[in-house]
């Protein structure tokens, strides 16, 4: 847990204060951007500053604390012009427009959508507003608690599940598995999802081996167990979350990995000197039959680890469930700016030395570089939909969910 994608300095419930790392500048710029008001809230998230469902879903939170704190401060509430404070119902009708306005910033995450349902309940409860503050602060509390005490419950879960697979099966030998986008630390309140398996994954490894040199001088004939020696994760286009962020987290924490750009999967599984052996990706919306919505590209991934025989994980906590919609053809799937797509952003380097070039505060210069005719046409969606009937498991913090005898997912105790 060495990232922190949000600080949230809760010592004292009546001055608290929120900053978001900005991840557009990762991975050779870090900088925190403070949060007060929803407005903050929605421009980080819209612009993908943050982004992870459970990440998402805890800046919106806390941008909603925080913008109650600032109306707790009397000299600011009396002079803003957007709420009535000497009515409660007025500023309750109000509020639930700007949860609505927060909403829109990412209408796939269903993470961003149950966190607002429950602080739209936590107004309807209300009688003032220092009681909402009160609320919407423990809840956003418990929130992240148990996210961070979740994703360590998935990471092990995942892990189990895969290594009991390979003794029933009987394989026994080193593996390396696949990941797209980022579900790290990152993406959450720390350790991630379907990144946080693969940490599990990885300290397995670890004290395999170290077990196995301890023993090697005594016992000779200690078995050879299945183990994690590799990572491959994918750059994921158009925004990189592989390369710029999940190989940052990786590389921070000595993780064996190697980039792979998203449309060399196939001949990477082909190939590769170590057996590939499963995938493990997030989710921001899984629907009741186990249909998922994922960053672009997961669903390729899905389909190319079904032709090799690969098994796929999704990775989320039940609070990605969506136990209303039935299928993925109910998901509505987020279009993205078409420069986001024609337009690359990073950092920019020297062509000489290949070295970061630094502005005068001796930081590195993020940069835009077009890689498209600008009036070409873009389709350019951030999600696509998995049919369940490519997933091998759901990994959640309450198990891992598998197919029946007939093929379908059981999700309800999770609803």
């Amino acid at each position: 847990m060495s990232l922190e994608a949000i600080r949230f300095d809760r010592s004292n419930q009546k001055d608290v204060s929120v900053e978001v790392l900005d991840q557009l500048l990762l991975p050779y710029t870090t900088k925190y951007i403070p949060i007060h008001t929803i407005n903050d809230g929605y421009g980080v998230i819209k612009s993908m500053q943050v982004r992870g469902a459970p990440a998402i879903a805890i800046v919106g939170a806390l941008s909603v604390l925080l913008e109650t704190q600032l109306m707790l401060n009397k000299p600011f509430a009396d002079t803003q012009y957007f709420y009535d404070v000497s009515s409660w119902a007025s500023f309750q009708s109000r509020f639930l427009e700007r949860l609505n306005f927060l909403l829109s910033s990412r209408p796939t995450a269903v993470n961003l959508s149950n966190s607002l349902k429950v602080i739209t309940k936590l107004v309807g409860e209300s009688d003032n507003i220092a009681i909402l503050n009160d609320k919407v602060f423990q809840y956003t509390c418990q929130l992240i608690d148990e996210d961070l005490s979740n994703n360590i419950k998935m990471g092990d879960n995942g892990a189990n599940y895969l290594l009991n697979s390979f003794t029933t099966e009987g394989f026994e030998d080193d593996f390396a598995v696949l990941t797209i986008c980022n579900t790290g630390s990152l993406a959450t309140s720390g350790y991630g999802t379907a990144l946080g398996v693969i940490r599990s994954l990885w300290k397995d490894s670890e004290s395999k081996s170290e077990r196995k040199f301890k023993k090697a001088k005594t016992d000779s004939k200690q078995p050879h167990k299945a183990k994690m020696t590799h990572v491959y994760p994918l750059e994921t286009r158009p925004y990189n979350q592989g390369s710029r962020l999940t190989a940052y987290e990786l590389t921070q924490e000595g993780i064996p990995a190697t980039l792979i750009t998203d449309s060399s999967i196939a001949y990477r599984i082909k190939t590769s000197p170590i057996p590939i052996k499963a995938a493990f990706v997030g989710a921001d919306r899984i629907v009741r039959n186990g249909d998922t919505a994922n960053k672009i590209g997961t669903y390729q991934l899905a389909i190319i680890c079904k032709q090799f025989g690969i098994k796929f994980f999704v990775v989320a906590p039940r609070t990605t469930i969506d136990n209303v919609t039935k299928t993925g053809d109910g998901i509505v799937v987020e279009e993205r700016k078409a420069n986001e797509f024609k337009l690359v952003t990073g950092t920019l380097v020297d062509s000489v030395t290949e070295e970061p070039v630094l502005n005068e505060k001796n930081e590195p210069i993020s940069t835009k570089v077009g890689v498209a005719p600008p009036e070409i046409d873009v389709w350019n969606p951030a999600f696509d939909i998995t049919t369940y009937d490519l997933i091998d498991g759901i990994v959640t913090e309450e198990g891992v969910f598998s197919k029946d005898t007939n093929g379908q997912f059981n999700l309800e105790s999770l609803f």
